[in-house]
C-alpha cells in the first residue's frame, strides 16, 4: 500500500512539474508581446478625408529625373494637370498635357475620347507639338538662349514649355519686345513664369519639324 502511495505521490509531482514548467515557457514567450507602454492608438482618415487632403497640400512631385528630357515632359505635365491623363478642365482643355481640340486637329488627332484613353498618343502628342514649335521658334532660340529677358535667364526648354502655354507666336513677341509684350492664360500663369519654372531641361534631341504629326 505504502509503494503504491508512493509511485502515486511521485506520479502526481511529475505531472505537476511538467505543468509548471509549460505554464512557465507559456508566459515567457507571451511576455515578448507585452504592449505596455506602446502606443497603440491610431487614427486613419476616410477615403473623404484623403481625397480633401491631396487636393489642399502642397506636394513636393520630383521623380528624381534631373534635367532630362523626361524629367521637362514630367514636370510640364505635372504643372498642366498633376499628370492626370482623363482631365478636362472648365475650358476644354484635355489630358496630361491640356492639350485643346484645334492643336490636337493640327497635329493629326481628331478623336477626343480615343485621346483621352491613350496614353501614348497622349506623349506622342506632346513630342509632336513640341517639335512644331522648336521649328517655328527656332531663330528665336539661337537669337535669344543664354540671354536675360524680363529677368529670366533664357533656356530652349523654357522657351519650349512658354510655347506649350501661350503658343509659339505669344512667346516670340515676348522675346523680341524684350519681356514687354506678356501673355497669361485663364488661370493667370504667364511665359515669364514658364521660362523661369522649366529652364535648363535637355531638350536638344527633340527634331524641329514643320510638319510634325502623331501617325
Amino acid at each position: 500500500m505504502k509503494r503504491k502511495l508512493l509511485r502515486f505521490s511521485l506520479l502526481v509531482t511529475v505531472i505537476l512539474g511538467a505543468f509548471s514548467t509549460f505554464s512557465f515557457k507559456k508566459k515567457a514567450a507571451t511576455s515578448y508581446f507585452n504592449t505596455e507602454g506602446m502606443e497603440l492608438f491610431f487614427t486613419v482618415p476616410t477615403e473623404a478625408e484623403a481625397k480633401f487632403e491631396l487636393k489642399n497640400q502642397e506636394v513636393n512631385y520630383n521623380l528624381f529625373l534631373g534635367k532630362t528630357y523626361v524629367g521637362f515632359k514630367e514636370a510640364l505635365g505635372f504643372k498642366e494637370s498633376r499628370n492626370n491623363y482623363k482631365i478636362i478642365n472648365e475650358y476644354g482643355y484635355m489630358g496630361k498635357y491640356q492639350f485643346g481640340k484645334g492643336t490636337l486637329n493640327m497635329i493629326g488627332i481628331y478623336n477626343s475620347d480615343r485621346f483621352l484613353n491613350d496614353t501614348k498618343l497622349q506623349e506622342d502628342a506632346f513630342t509632336a507639338y513640341a517639335s512644331r514649335n522648336k521649328w517655328i521658334l527656332r531663330r528665336d532660340i539661337d537669337r535669344y538662349v543664354g540671354r536675360t529677358i524680363g529677368g529670366v535667364k533664357i533656356t530652349e526648354s523654357g522657351i519650349l514649355a512658354a510655347a506649350h502655354l501661350a503658343g509659339a507666336g505669344n512667346v516670340k513677341k515676348f522675346l523680341r519686345s524684350g519681356g514687354e509684350i506678356g501673355f497669361s492664360d485663364a488661370f493667370g500663369t504667364s511665359i515669364r513664369y514658364y521660362l523661369k519654372k522649366f529652364s535648363g531641361y535637355d531638350t536638344s534631341w527633340i527634331e524641329a519639324d514643320k510638319q510634325a504629326k502623331v501617325l
